[in-house]
């Protein structure tokens, strides 16, 4: 007896090979924790050195630079984790699991798709972390529980849409050492040039257009009015639509390197 092929068949079939290609992601991560160490004690070097090393310098009333700061660094640290993308794909790609991969009668989605689903796993333990140290630190999310976790939802959400591209950076590069230097051009202008570390209105004239309207900042107001319980704008929906046009744009062509890789 044949078994008919039907979009809910073709559905189910996708997410279980989705799910199966991310288990072993974590599985990888898990038994290689040296990367995972790294992840988190990044974010946590960046929250001591802003804390207590630049923050008095940066001009907000005393006491509220711990409550600017630790929501922009969450923001940050989940975007960075979505570089993990970049590198991971690339270091399969450089010892032919891809290749593998390919051959095997799964979903064209379930590589990228379980790559960004294992990256998003590894964002949800950082932030944690990171949510740990920022209280340890003197920060106080006054917005309560929920508004806090619809802010960690949607800078995931973010991250995850933006790991999308890094998913086409790792497939087009040569190895995982050149897709990290990929990287660093798109993220670091992106991410300092933000409202994450500093107000917008400490930068100079010229920066400031740029650094109030683009998307990092927007995930960065939202996610800290959400936190603190104050008044975010648009930044929310702004965000969520950046968010939703990254994955229109990227995930096809991820999705297009792909079917060309190996």
């Amino acid at each position: 007896m044949t078994t008919t092929q039907t979009p809910d068949n073709d559905l189910r079939w996708a997410v279980i090979d989705i799910l199966t290609i991310a288990r072993r992601n974590v599985l990888t991560l898990i038994r290689i924790p040296i990367s995972l160490v790294f992840a988190i004690v990044q974010p946590v070097m960046f929250v001591l050195l802003f804390r207590y090393v630049f923050g008095g310098a940066i001009n907000l009333p005393q006491g509220q630079y711990v409550n600017f700061l630790i929501p922009g660094i969450l923001v940050q640290t989940t975007i960075f984790g979505a570089v993990g993308t970049a590198i991971g794909l690339a270091e399969d790609l450089q010892r032919g699991l891809i290749e593998r991969f390919r051959a095997l009668p799964m979903s064209r989605t379930a590589v990228l798709g379980g790559r960004t689903v294992a990256d998003l796993a590894r964002n949800i333990l950082v932030l944690i972390v990171i949510t740990v140290v920022g209280v340890a630190v003197g920060f106080r999310p006054h917005g309560g529980i929920t508004p806090y976790l619809e802010a960690s939802l949607l800078m995931l959400f973010f991250a995850y849409a933006i790991s999308w591209g890094f998913a086409f950076v790792g497939l087009a590069a040569p190895n995982s050492e050149t897709a990290q230097a990929m990287t660093f051009p798109i993220i670091f202008p992106i991410t300092f040039a933000s409202s994450i570390f500093v107000p917008v209105q400490s930068m100079p004239s010229w920066l400031q257009d740029f650094a109030r309207n683009q998307p990092v900042s927007q995930a960065a107001n939202a996610v800290r009015g959400l936190m603190l319980g104050t008044p975010t704008g648009n930044s929310v929906w702004l965000t969520i639509l950046w968010g939703l046009g990254a994955l229109v744009v990227l995930a096809p062509l991820a999705t297009m390197r792909y079917r060309r890789a190996a």
